[in-house]
């Protein structure tokens, strides 16, 4: 196997490329016409846990979100995982798939594929997990993120990509601007409100009247003060929406940048999106130095419903059985509106 830590480059020589490394299959950097829109850091090292403990840019697993007390019940066995996040278990453990080393097994500058093999008892999760994800940059200004994985065992499986977006850019400057003014639209009817270990209560809310409702644009930080208990718990939105028409023929979201004009449509073939802004983000020191301060980017997380292993919604289980395959579609894709 191949330890080496890389960077590969996916470039439509108009202006639109994305540095990818293979540690945790992360996005590095993004630029639109120059502009950096990701927040990271400037090696592949610096991304190892020993460097940093983060999510910046990275493919998170094996279960992305939080699993409440961190326990599952797999075939009636009880399988008690990390407790990394107060009780719960959040993206997979201390040490989750966003610091593995992938092995890339394809690459041309326009598309690049890593596989990953998480063995079986890997942060206490059962099954042999083999992991494939595809980076594909299209003609149109549009990232594509495919996720595939495959287990010898039940087990439990939620892929996203954790990538902070902050569309007026992260670089070039002392400290990142917020992303408060951000312009964001959600096509989701209802969201999951949250206890305050931040599990989701047994049934989804609507978002009509409330500052979860994203059906019309608005800025991120019109109502991010506003006292509602929601917002208190997570110190700003951290919670799942409903989507209303998972598929890649409409955007699940947009998101548009207060000052650069940049618009991100996002697209996707999971349930749900998770909507987080940037609320324990601390100053820490990322690419040229820039500061990265509370609320300076926003995180879009197509994926499964948190702790669904433990629930019965029937569109998202969480689970995966031998035979079966996790198959999921992300794609960002950019344009300027001015």
């Amino acid at each position: 196997m191949d330890n080496t830590l890389k960077v590969c480059r996916l470039t439509d020589g108009k202006g639109f490329d994305v540095d990818i490394t293979n540690v945790g299959a992360r996005i590095m950097r993004l630029r639109v016409d120059g502009v950096d829109v990701v927040q990271g850091f400037e090696r592949p090292e610096d991304y190892l846990p020993e460097a940093h403990l983060s999510d910046f840019g990275a493919v998170v697993g094996r279960y992305a979100n939080r699993i409440c007390g961190g326990r599952v019940v797999i075939d009636g066995e009880v399988v008690q995982l990390p407790q990394n996040n107060g009780p719960n278990c959040l993206h997979g453990g201390p040490r989750g798939w966003q610091y593995a080393v992938y092995q890339i097994v394809e690459e041309d500058g326009r598309h690049v594929v890593m596989t990953m093999h998480s063995p079986d008892g890997d942060n206490g999760f059962p099954g042999n997990v083999d992991v494939r994800v595809r980076y594909t940059l299209a003609d149109d200004r549009a990232l594509h993120i495919d996720y595939r994985a495959v287990s010898d065992k039940p087990t439990v499986i939620n892929m996203t990509n954790h990538s902070y977006f902050n569309l007026d850019g992260t670089t070039g400057c002392t400290v990142c601007p917020s992303a408060e003014g951000h312009t964001l639209r959600i096509d989701a009817d209802r969201y999951m409100p949250v206890d305050e270990n931040m599990i989701p209560l047994r049934d989804a809310a609507s978002v009509g009247g409330s500052p979860f409702d994203f059906r019309e644009a608005k800025p991120i930080g019109r109502d991010i003060e506003c006292g509602h208990p929601q917002l208190v718990i997570g110190s700003g939105y951290d919670q799942n929406f409903v989507l209303n028409h998972p598929g890649l023929d409409v955007p699940s979201a947009v998101l548009q940048g207060q000052r650069s004009g940049i618009v991100m449509e996002l697209y996707t073939t999971a349930p749900g999106l998770q909507l987080y802004t940037g609320n324990f983000l601390d100053g820490v020191a990322g690419r040229g130095g820039t500061q990265y301060p509370r609320r300076s980017a926003v995180c879009l997380e197509a994926q499964q419903y948190p702790d669904s292993p433990n629930r019965s919604w029937p569109e998202s289980t969480g689970r995966l059985r031998p035979g079966e395959v996790f198959e999921s579609t992300t794609i960002f894709k950019f344009k300027k509106s001015r």
